[in-house]
């Protein structure tokens, strides 16, 4: 398998399911509608849906529902990325080397487009065709989907996240591994536990995809920070140095940058094993979704 060709056709794949869901450019809200189209469609890697269908094929789903929630959960990412560049919060002018949705449009109409994705995200959904039988796998993913993204999640996390700017060098590990698992791990939990649960997996195994998920959510943000170090705009496809600037402290000021490189591979590592223990009790394999996990860690951008 080559993986690069592999990870191209897939996010070419996923470009154009999102596409299928996007909101028609019209009528007195034309602008917001623009702006949220404007930042889903600025690149980017689309991990997020990917690892959701990707666990759906590993344990062999069938329910066309995948699709809805796909584009939901990228729409979700999408509108939490528009609101993390605001000026209020970390005043980023560039995103995956674009120029940010406020940059483009203002801030009130960034503002806007990310409470526009939220709740389109879940409209999307809703607007799905939904067969009687499929009711309690659709409730249980809105569930979990919308949990991860709440105060219970996401929101919590950058809630965490904007606290610690006020206590500065007060901010201790349990903080900060608080903010890594709700603000950037729990989309990624609500990928694979949603691939999961639509293709019908049992209770225990959506509890081990959630499992995989935290690690490597957190080693995917320990490695967000190395970069926010290590890399240029060039490369990331974002400002660097903005942890600096806007005197954030990470997982690298806490721990060193040897020990945060450390804290990744092992992390991944023990990602890595519990989903190949799945694989080999049930004879189940995706090699891609083993190569997705990795290179999230592994990655540059």
């Amino acid at each position: 398998m080559n993986f690069k060709t592999e990870l191209e056709n897939r996010i070419l794949y996923l470009e154009e399911n999102l596409k299928r869901y996007l909101p028609e450019e019209a009528g007195y809200s034309r602008t917001v509608r623009e702006a949220m189209n404007y930042s889903l469609l600025a690149g980017g890697k689309r991990i997020r849906p990917m690892l959701m269908f990707e666990v759906y094929q590993l344990f062999q789903g069938t329910s066309e529902l995948i699709y809805p929630f796909m584009a939901a959960i990228e729409m979700i990412h999408t509108y939490s990325l528009v609101h993390d560049d605001l000026p209020s919060m970390d005043n980023d002018l560039y995103r995956r080397g674009k120029k940010t949705t406020h940059a483009v449009f203002g801030e009130g109409m960034a503002v806007l487009a990310g409470d526009g994705l939220l709740n389109y995200a879940f409209e999307t959904v809703l607007k799905a065709k939904i067969d009687t039988d499929e009711m309690g796998i659709c409730l249980c993913s809105l569930n979990v989907l919308a949990k991860k993204a709440g105060i219970d999640g996401m929101i919590g996390g950058q809630t965490a996240d904007i606290l610690a700017e006020n206590i500065g060098d007060s901010v201790d590990l349990e903080h900060l591994l608080f903010i890594h698992k709700n603000k950037t791990a729990a989309l990624i939990e609500a990928s694979m536990m949603i691939g999961a649960i639509l293709a019908g997996a049992t209770d225990d195994e959506v509890n081990k995809m959630e499992q995989i998920a935290n690690k490597i959510g957190i080693a995917f943000q320990i490695q967000d920070d190395i970069l926010d170090i290590t890399s240029t705009l060039e490369v990331l496809g974002k400002e660097t140095g903005s942890d600096d600037k806007n005197n954030k402290v990470t997982y690298v000021t806490l721990n060193g940058l040897e020990n945060s490189k450390l804290q990744v591979k092992k992390l991944s590592d023990e990602g890595i094993d519990i989903l190949k223990s799945i694989e080999t009790h049930n004879g189940y394999n995706n090699l891609f979704l083993n190569e997705l996990l990795c290179s999230m860690i592994a990655r540059e951008k």
